[in-house]
């Protein structure tokens, strides 16, 4: 089910320096970087309008001393980007448990942004079996009513789409919107690389549609079926690293995280934003070093 990926520029590859490998859902072809060695791994799941390209520092400092899984959701980053495919919660889910199936690990733990909170806790608290340490960036998953207008301006009818997927309208702000320091322009050209036409942005604007917003929808239903596992994260090591200037998962969500899980260890970097590992990425991959005990 694996097969060799596509051959990168050498601008990316820079920056980039790695060999995706590819894994067949059935719903489509998904792209993910499997660095180091081992069945104890630690699994980095990325949101919107992110890929794996988000973690590429994480993985090279922690490669050599654990196994490293960084996939590509479907429609995202170097995965296929299939116009039918549909883009809900409860899909990408499924995506990811087959990807981890597929690899016979005994042992992961979760570093999750944006997106990738939902879909990565909602793969692995089904799981618990496989359920190691676990690492929350600037995310959600639990239901709330608390979402920028630019947000609900991209879900827009006709005009959010026209937005995202015309004129890049959400991963292109998001490339600076989303950082207190300004990203080169090999790294946000890095960002950006995978979603260069209407085709190539459709998941962009798919996670913008499915956001939950609490009128039962499947993603609705996903999200509550996820949220009412999330006191098991309790019973694990949670470590929250948290991009203080988001305007998104602002200090709202923080706080939510903080009532939800009163034992986890938490900091909240004032000076960073969304992207915190963009902002705060020495800090970060050095905490997270120490608290997987590499």
């Amino acid at each position: 089910m694996n097969e060799a990926v596509q051959t990168l520029p050498n601008w990316l590859q820079e920056i980039y320096p790695f060999e995706p490998k590819r894994f067949d859902t059935g719903r489509g072809v998904m792209s993910y970087l499997d660095e180091g060695s081992g069945d104890e791994a630690v699994l980095m799941v990325h949101g919107n309008p992110t890929w794996s390209f988000y973690y590429r520092n994480l993985v090279l400092g922690l490669r050599g001393k654990i196994r490293c899984i960084a996939p590509d959701h479907i429609g995202c980053g170097l995965s296929d980007k299939p116009q039918d495919f549909n883009y809900t919660l409860s899909e990408h889910i499924k995506n990811l448990r087959a990807l981890i199936e597929s690899l016979g690990l005994k042992r992961v733990h979760l570093i999750v942004h944006d997106w990738g909170g939902p879909i990565g806790l909602g793969t692995m608290l089904e799981m618990p079996h496989l359920f190691g340490k676990v690492v929350i960036l600037n995310t959600a998953a639990f239901a709330d009513t608390v979402v920028p207008w630019r947000i609900r301006l991209c879900r827009a009818p006709l005009i959010g789409e026209l937005l995202v997927r015309g004129f890049n309208g959400f991963a292109g702000p998001a490339a600076w919107m989303s950082v207190t320091k300004p990203l080169t322009a090999e790294v946000k050209r890095g960002f950006l690389f995978p979603y260069d036409n209407w085709a190539n942005r459709i998941a962009t604007h798919r996670f913008v549609v499915d956001i939950p917003s609490g009128r039962g929808t499947s993603s609705d239903v996903a999200l509550a079926r996820i949220e009412e596992k999330l006191p098991m994260l309790n019973e694990l090591p949670v470590r929250i690293l948290w991009g203080g200037e988001d305007f998104c998962f602002n200090r709202h969500y923080y706080d939510r995280w903080r009532e939800l899980l009163p034992n986890a260890a938490a900091t909240y970097d004032e000076k960073a934003g969304h992207y915190v590992l963009e902002d705060a990425s020495e800090a970060c991959l050095k905490e997270i070093e120490r608290f997987l005990g590499r």
